[in-house]
């Protein structure tokens, strides 16, 4: 069985760089079958997906968001992070880590992280 738990702070201030962690258990994430991805839900809005990494380490970010937007990750800790720099209060959202079959479709994403509520303010 699956989970994920995001973590990581939950005020940020305008201009600094938001950071999250992924933790994983019970499956690896250098499994070949599966897009790690992080998704935000804004304040009354839809889910926005922002991007993943593979299990060969490769990246892919939303084109709105790729130019302030860096996934990494730690096979020894089974770990990816979400770095967003720059951020505006635009960005506050709840942040959702999840498991991808086919990251196109949200009916792919079959485990995803409770998710956690960052809020980008002075």
């Amino acid at each position: 069985q699956v989970q994920l738990q995001e973590s990581g702070p939950g005020l940020v201030k305008p201009s600094q760089t938001l950071s999250l962690t992924c933790t994983v258990s019970g499956g690896s994430i250098t499994t070949g079958s599966y897009y790690w991805s992080w998704i935000r839900q804004p304040p009354g809005k839809g889910l926005e997906w922002i991007g993943y990494i593979h299990y060969s380490g490769s990246t892919y970010y939303s084109p709105s968001l790729k130019s302030r937007t860096s996934i990494s990750r730690d096979t020894s800790k089974n770990q990816f992070t979400l770095q967003l720099i720059s951020v505006t209060p635009e960005d506050t959202a709840v942040y959702y880590c999840a498991r991808a079959l086919i990251y196109t479709s949200w009916r792919k994403y079959d485990y995803w992280g409770q998710g956690t509520q960052v809020t980008v303010s002075s």
